[in-house]
């Protein structure tokens, strides 16, 4: 039996934790001092020593640890894990009945009372990502847990918990048979390369698969499609087999260039008829403005930060103006397809900077339709900032 630390919770923020609030955050802590050690049980007192809820430390960029449970007595062993991974693969039956998608996430954070864990799914292969030493303490239950309730070719991890959250470089494999990478998987019928073994990105984002879908079946056909920040070219892939005219992708990442093509060839697309270009975003506007280019549709899907030799961008200070830049490169009645994933701000404010944006460009726009999270990235009302994606289809007005 492990030892608890009880912690009290300051009174103004006691309703909050009452009500559901899952992370466990310095200002609200009385005596935050008394744990140091990462994957200690904590216990959330009041300050007339009432229980509240338990969960575990382990610091990440977010906290320093998550509420667990909300019962006093229960125990954070294999039970208690097996249990909370139970429920959250019954809640993705679907998925892991559809013939076309074998990509997902299992278990996503706090939204499945597990904060700072992700789980994700890809074709028979599981990929743990670890975000605090807190809850990699728990690795043994969490893996055993997995192991009794799924089979598996193997299971990889990513430890996300170096130096203000950076991923430590390792081979990744936990358990199972090693798997020979790329292997392929499906997203809505649509081929990507995935590899579990080689950083701490895996060469698709799983939270854009309803958005990639739509740009396909409603948008693309016909199009002559910019996507920025483009990473291994998902968006460009499905505009193609959408019926694009051209897509450009466009990417700083040396690797981006390679992967791209792979995830074109893997579906059949000639790579040769569309262009691929590996260069600083910001750079390749001005190139555009410069050549005159325009565009029927706009990707920008931007890190929430990116530093390069030049630039620093931070979405909640600088989406604005990348909102501009792209302003003046879309055709009128053309299409900009804004996202983040910045959970630093919420839709409300997205939509204030897209009003500045085009205000400020003296031009008219129309908001088509709006996308946050997959179902399968399960997010809960009392943690809003947990559903952090943020996307947009905007239409520029003639």
């Amino acid at each position: 039996m492990k030892k608890e630390v009880t912690l009290t919770i300051k009174g103004k923020f006691v309703n909050k934790y009452k009500s559901g609030y899952p992370l466990i955050s310095k200002e609200a802590i009385l005596n935050l001092n008394e744990v140091t050690k990462e994957g200690t049980i904590i216990r959330l007192v009041d300050e007339k020593n009432r229980f509240i809820a338990k969960g575990y430390y382990g610091k990440q960029n977010k906290g320093y640890g998550w509420v667990l449970s909300r019962n006093e007595n229960e125990q954070i062993d294999q039970r208690f894990f097996v249990n909370k991974l139970k429920d959250a693969i019954n809640y993705r039956e679907p998925f892991f009945n559809s013939r076309d998608t074998n990509a997902f996430r299992i278990v996503n954070g706090e939204g499945d009372g597990l904060g700072g864990l992700t789980i994700e799914y890809f074709d028979g292969y599981y990929l743990i990502n670890w975000y605090s030493k807190g809850i990699y303490h728990f690795r043994e239950y969490i893996i055993n847990a997995l192991k009794e309730l799924v089979e598996f070719k193997a299971i990889y991890q990513k430890k996300r918990f170096d130096v203000s959250g950076k991923y430590i470089e390792e081979d990744d494999f936990v358990a199972g048979e090693r798997g020979t990478f790329p292997i392929i998987v499906k997203e809505n019928g649509v081929n990507f390369a995935v590899y579990l073994n080689e950083s701490a990105m895996v060469g698709v984002f799983l939270d854009q698969r309803d958005v990639r879908k739509r740009i396909r079946d409603a948008y693309a056909k016909g199009k002559n499609v910019l996507n920025t920040f483009s990473y291994t070219g998902a968006f460009s892939v499905f505009a193609a087999l959408g019926g694009a005219v051209k897509t450009t992708s466009v990417d700083l990442a040396n690797r981006s260039l390679n992967k791209t093509i792979e995830q074109f060839s893997l579906n059949g697309i000639d790579d040769e008829a569309q262009d691929i270009i590996v260069e600083d975003v910001f750079h390749y506007f001005k190139y555009a403005v410069k050549k005159q280019l325009e565009f029927d549709m706009v990707i920008l899907d931007p890190p929430s930060f990116a530093r390069s030799k030049k630039t620093v961008f931070s979405a909640e200070k600088d989406y604005k103006n990348l909102l501009k830049e792209a302003i003046a490169i879309t055709k009128d009645e053309g299409m900009i397809v804004a996202s983040t994933n910045s959970s630093s701000f919420n839709m409300k404010k997205f939509k204030s900077f897209i009003d500045q944006a085009f205000s400020e460009t003296n031009r008219k726009y129309q908001l088509v339709e709006e996308f946050s999270l997959p179902k399968d990235f399960k997010t809960i009302k009392e943690f809003p900032e947990g559903n952090y994606l943020k996307v947009v289809f905007i239409k520029k007005l003639s």
